[in-house]
């Protein structure tokens, strides 16, 4: 029995939700701008409070780890090490891009396409990796400044599927390559983590809580706000 509180922060969208050996019990997910904070306790309160159990009851706590928004995957991580503390449980720590592509591969059922989840890290730079239909990596995580020779040789010989809240700003330099295809309403979720939560935590792979960080990929820049 595997009762695992998944917290998904990376992103715009805060999303909790709750899983019993890889499946939903239930969920709660917003994709708003600025709303981790105010926000995660409450979704998780809700999740328990509709599966009808008890935060004594779970057994583990996953948390996507990144890469993604500073801010975002810092709350998140925050709350999951503070429940994981106060209960006496293990972390376990999600692969953002891999639970994406593992959606949307779910999503479009059997194919050879391959999968480059996207995630915006401003300007014209995206923190992006390529999966098979297998979802093995093969192109390492990595901050990818898009230009119109990007992922070109990678897409002579396959379809590759770019997705996730960084691929819209993308569409300009590669909509027009006849193997990129575009899915522009992708949005992470804490659902997404079903398969990777129970199979580390039936592996017993669980993070040093005392240790742990997120995959930031880059170092935090802090900006001055303008003068009004």
């Amino acid at each position: 029995m595997a009762l695992i509180l998944q917290i998904e922060t990376s992103t715009i969208s805060c999303s909790v939700a709750l899983s019993e050996n890889g499946q939903t019990l239930s969920f709660k997910e917003a994709a708003e701008r600025n709303i981790h904070a105010s926000s995660i306790t409450l979704f998780i309160e809700d999740v328990m409070k509709v599966a009808d159990k008890k935060l004594t009851d779970l057994d583990a706590v996953a948390v996507s780890m990144g890469p993604g928004s500073y801010t975002g995957l810092r709350i998140g991580v925050s709350t999951a090490k503070g429940l994981c503390y106060g209960l006496s449980i293990p972390l376990i720590a999600i692969d953002t891009l891999k639970a994406m592509a593992a959606s949307i591969k779910i999503n479009l059922g059997s194919g050879e396409h391959l999968y480059c989840p996207m995630i915006d890290a401003r300007r014209m730079e995206v923190y992006s990796a390529i999966y098979n239909a297998e979802l093995v990596p093969i192109s390492p995580i990595a901050a990818n400044v898009i230009e119109e020779t990007s992922f070109s040789s990678i897409l002579e010989k396959h379809k590759v599927v770019f997705f996730g809240d960084g691929a819209e700003k993308c569409i300009a330099s590669l909509g027009n390559h006849p193997n990129a295809i575009f899915i522009t309403d992708f949005t992470n979720s804490a659902v997404d983590h079903n398969a990777q939560a129970y199979d580390k935590y039936n592996t017993q792979l669980f993070e040093d809580l005392a240790y742990f960080e997120p995959y930031y990929l880059k170092d935090f820049v802090a900006t001055t706000p303008k003068a009004v």
